[in-house]
């Protein structure tokens, strides 16, 4: 791989949310901020709203990481597409509650309320973050209001963050929920990297990830990556990714425009950015290849006959 030609520790660049690449733009940083605050001032429901790829799993992750564990007991649903007994029984399975085999939801609400009385006897606050929350359903949605239902006259004993796409503030129209919505206390809505944080971002991942060495990739090159991938983080580590392992192929030190285009070649997921003008260009060598195979073919094996081609033998 290419960290040793450029001189990195490791790679920096991965899709997987790793905190230590954590990068606080502006939309993450008052999310987090939101989200700490929020937590510590005992409200019971909080959602984080962002598009596929903005980096809610890895907010997630640095949200928990930054809780005081002597003061938060926290359990970390990712995939939470789960019937209500189900999902009841995962929180139970985070929190490291032990209950018999063959249980029933009744008891295992009581279970859960029981422990819950007991962190809050300890002084500790019990926190449920769920990733990719639009997955939720309904009825699943209004087992976690009737979990929040357990409170004491100052504050709940459960605090739920939701993170999810956009198709959950849908979901949470639902009327059938409606009073779970009207619990959120707190909203946050995560965004896309400008320009000049995509900049910020590329040189923040190179130096986390033990780049020493001048500019990797050239002001040209970085607005290209980011009017390909629209700031979104994800699709900005797949190219950015892609574009060193080409250019360390050819054995260059930086970047160029070139390993770019051949970086968006291989990735599917940003075929819908090419401009008009590439799209053209792929037109036109598709039908230059076509008119050159055609003229290699024996002109006395065909007739043209109006709009009709007419190969062999009498029609």
């Amino acid at each position: 791989m290419y960290g040793t030609h450029f001189g990195l520790q490791e790679l920096p660049f991965t899709i997987t949310p790793d905190t230590s690449f954590f990068f606080a733009h502006s939309s993450h940083q008052e999310a987090l901020n939101t989200l700490l605050v929020a937590v510590r001032s005992g409200e019971g429901f909080m959602k984080v709203i962002g598009e596929v790829g903005t980096g809610k799993t890895l907010l997630c992750r640095k949200f928990l990481s930054a809780l005081d564990h002597r003061e938060f007991v926290t359990a970390y649903i990712p995939n939470p597409y789960l019937q209500p007994m189900t999902l009841l029984l995962a929180v139970a399975d985070e929190l490291d509650i032990k209950y018999p085999q063959h249980i029933n939801q009744h008891q295992l609400l009581k279970l859960l309320n029981r422990y819950l009385i007991d962190s809050y006897a300890e002084g500790k606050r019990v926190l449920l973050c769920l990733d990719e929350s639009q997955a939720i359903p309904i009825e699943t949605l209004e087992s976690l209001r009737l979990l929040s239902n357990l409170e004491t006259e100052r504050r709940k004993l459960v605090q739920v963050v939701l993170f999810g796409q956009p198709e959950l503030n849908a979901r949470l129209d639902n009327p059938s929920i409606r009073q779970l919505k009207q619990r959120i206390s707190f909203a946050c809505q995560l965004s896309p990297l400008n320009l000049s944080e995509v900049e910020f971002y590329l040189s923040h991942r190179l130096a986390v990830a033990g780049y020493r060495g001048p500019r990797l990739f050239p002001h040209k090159v970085v607005k290209r990556i980011y009017r390909i991938s629209n700031g979104i983080p994800r699709l900005v580590n797949i190219i950015s990714h892609k574009s060193l392992m080409a250019a360390f192929g050819e054995g260059a030190r930086v970047v160029a425009d070139r390993h770019v285009r051949m970086a968006v070649e291989d990735t599917e997921s940003t075929q819908g950015a090419l401009t008009v003008k590439a799209r053209i260009k792929r037109y036109l060598t598709a039908l230059v290849s076509i008119v050159a195979t055609v003229s290699l073919l024996p002109l006395t094996t065909m007739v043209l006959t109006g709009t009709t081609l007419v190969t062999g033998g009498p029609v």
